[in-house]
């Protein structure tokens, strides 16, 4: 009989082995770490042959044969003021934008952002990590209206190491992830719109929206056909 409990011990002990193993093969962060050296090397040699195209296909092909629908990891984020956030607390998609404080924002682009974060606050979550240390974003962090969590992470905390790495140190700044409400990663979106100088608030603020706009349709249909399907959340 002992034997026969450690057989079924050893049964389900590898089973759930073999369990943790799959479900960690599926993760962003395991797809990101496994693929991105190749394409970085020749991404870097076409960009230095002055092929910014052949550069930016790489990265693209990339993200669409290895990234999209991967599971996204349920990061723990450090908000403003607040507790330290689970993506996986959002029992609705998410748009999450990464940035940084020596990267300015368009001028109308939080504004823009604000805007849809109201307007779309029951259907989607709008997270912005900024790769900073909490007092480099005190200031820009208070232009973001409520609905939206503002957040930061840098390389010197502890906690931020697997985030940083996979996000960061990958895909650059500033990069938009497309999450659904089951963790599933829709899309990735690399760099933002240059609208120069010259251009008025109204018209910077009218591209902005547009463009978050564009960005966050997915995420629009894909919850309303998970809402129309009768499940609840």
């Amino acid at each position: 009989m002992p034997k026969f409990y450690l057989k079924i011990i050893a049964f389900y002990l590898l089973s759930y082995t073999v369990t943790a193993q799959d479900n960690a093969h599926i993760l962003l962060s395991y797809n990101i770490h496994k693929n991105i050296k190749p394409y970085i090397k020749e991404a870097n040699a076409a960009f230095e042959r002055g092929d910014t195209d052949l550069g930016k296909k790489m990265f693209d092909s990339l993200i669409h044969n290895y990234l999209i629908g991967t599971k996204f990891d349920n990061f723990s984020i450090q908000r403003i003021n607040k507790k330290r956030l689970f993506l996986n607390s959002f029992k609705k998609p998410v748009y999450l934008l990464t940035y940084t404080s020596w990267c300015l924002t368009a001028n109308g682009e939080i504004q823009a952002l604000n805007k849809l974060a109201k307007k779309y606050r029951k259907d989607i979550q709008i997270v912005v990590v900024f790769w900073n240390r909490k007092e480099e974003i005190k200031k820009i962090a208070s232009q973001f209206n409520s609905p939206i969590e503002v957040c930061y992470a840098h390389e010197t905390y502890n906690k931020d190491d697997l985030l940083v790495s996979t996000l960061k140190h990958t895909l650059g700044i500033p990069t938009t992830f497309l999450i659904d409400e089951g963790m599933n990663l829709l899309d990735i979106r690399r760099g933002g719109i240059n609208l120069g100088s010259k251009i008025s608030y109204e018209e910077s603020f009218t591209q902005n929206y547009d463009r978050f706009y564009d960005s966050i349709s997915p995420l629009l249909i894909n919850e309303n056909r998970y809402q129309s399907s009768g499940l609840s959340k």
